[in-house]
């Protein structure tokens, strides 16, 4: 009886027992599927999310025809066209400044004495030589035509004069170089000196600078370099007079660009009467007429890197084409384009940096 009380005992735990397993089993499959439907589900999402970032998020602009002033501008600084450091040739002592700081000079004028004592020496001692050996020439002469002496010392002699005398020419420019002269017609920019300064060969004494003319130095594109030549007269201002313009003449125009592609042009201009113009001051030149034409343009910032890569971003069904264009004359913030795209284009402006040629884009305002 005990057998089979205890035999019933042990089967009711074994139902229980496979009842619990089987529940277990059921709770983890219901678990397993719905961590699977949801894995499914955040890969959709994950794709999606995944395939609106792959658009390159970028700003467009469109190539149009514009109208624009075809007047090419550039902006320079003036110089004087002469300008003069004056030193000192010899060693001395200034003993007068003969003018100051604005003054006008003319060519030859002296600006100052400077006492050479060695220089003053030197000249006296040639002029004592001199006038021995003129005296001794004398000698000879008066002695040959009693025949005291030969030709030949007479001839002597008067190699003692010319030699002489070449000394004392020296000498004298030797002097006059310790005073300082003005080379040309201008204006005292700087004075180094008072009187009383010692001065060394190599001083700096005076700057001179001539106003009268002076020179604008500027740079053209080469989109633009064709129509500039020698000879050329420029219309030229300077916001510190905007109420003058002035005439300026093309006078050197490089062989050569720059690394930027720019050919340094020299414009030589007329001051007014007054000499308003001031070296140093920035001046603007205007090539070719004040006229508008309409042109078909882009923005500069379209360009790939810059405007002589001539590499163009344009959008096609949502995607960016790396697009080889000709670009043209310069306006300011546009480019005309001659080739390559046609008028309503539209051509990415911001975001270059981030593409790649064919890369999916999404255009922002």
């Amino acid at each position: 009886m005990l057998d089979k009380d205890h035999k019933k005992t042990n089967y009711t735990d074994m139902k229980r027992t496979i009842i619990t397993i089987i529940v277990v089993a059921a709770a983890l499959a219901g678990i397993m599927l719905l961590l699977n439907k949801n894995k499914a589900k955040n890969e959709a999402q994950t794709a999606v999310v995944a395939q609106k970032n792959a658009a390159v998020a970028v700003r467009a602009d469109v190539a149009d025809i514009r109208e624009v002033n075809t007047q090419y501008i550039t902006n320079g600084s003036f110089s004087p066209k002469q300008e003069v450091i004056l030193s000192s040739e010899a060693a001395g002592r200034v003993i007068r400044v003969l003018v100051d700081e604005g003054d006008a000079v003319r060519p030859g004028q002296t600006l100052a004495i400077v006492d050479g004592d060695k220089q003053n020496v030197d000249l006296a001692n040639t002029q004592a030589n001199y006038e021995n050996a003129k005296a001794d020439l004398a000698r000879y002469e008066n002695a040959f035509k009693t025949g005291g002496v030969t030709q030949q010392q007479v001839d002597q002699a008067k190699l003692k004069v010319e030699n002489a005398k070449n000394s004392l020419q020296s000498s004298r420019l030797s002097a006059s170089d310790a005073n300082i002269s003005a080379s040309f017609a201008g204006v005292v920019n700087a004075r180094h000196i008072e009187p009383g300064t010692y001065v060394s060969p190599g001083t700096q004494m005076f700057e001179i600078v001539n106003v009268s003319t002076l020179k604008l130095l500027v740079n053209v594109d080469e989109k633009n370099i064709g129509q500039v030549k020698v000879g050329q007269s420029i219309k030229v201002e300077s916001t510190v007079l905007p109420d003058q313009t002035f005439n300026g003449v093309v006078k050197f125009i490089a062989p050569k660009a720059d690394a930027s592609l720019n050919f340094p042009v020299e414009l030589e201009i007329r001051n007014n009467a007054s000499n308003d113009l001031k070296a140093g001051m920035y001046g603007t030149a205007y090539f070719g007429s004040d006229a508008k034409s309409n042109v078909l343009t882009v923005p500069r910032s379209a360009f790939v890197g810059s405007v002589s890569s001539n590499q163009i971003f344009v959008v096609k069904d949502g995607k960016a084409t790396l697009t080889k264009v000709v670009s043209g004359r310069s306006f300011g913030d546009y480019i005309e384009i001659v080739s390559g795209i046609e008028q309503g284009a539209q051509v990415v402006t911001s975001g270059q940096i981030n593409l790649l040629d064919g890369a999916a884009i999404e255009i922002i305002k």
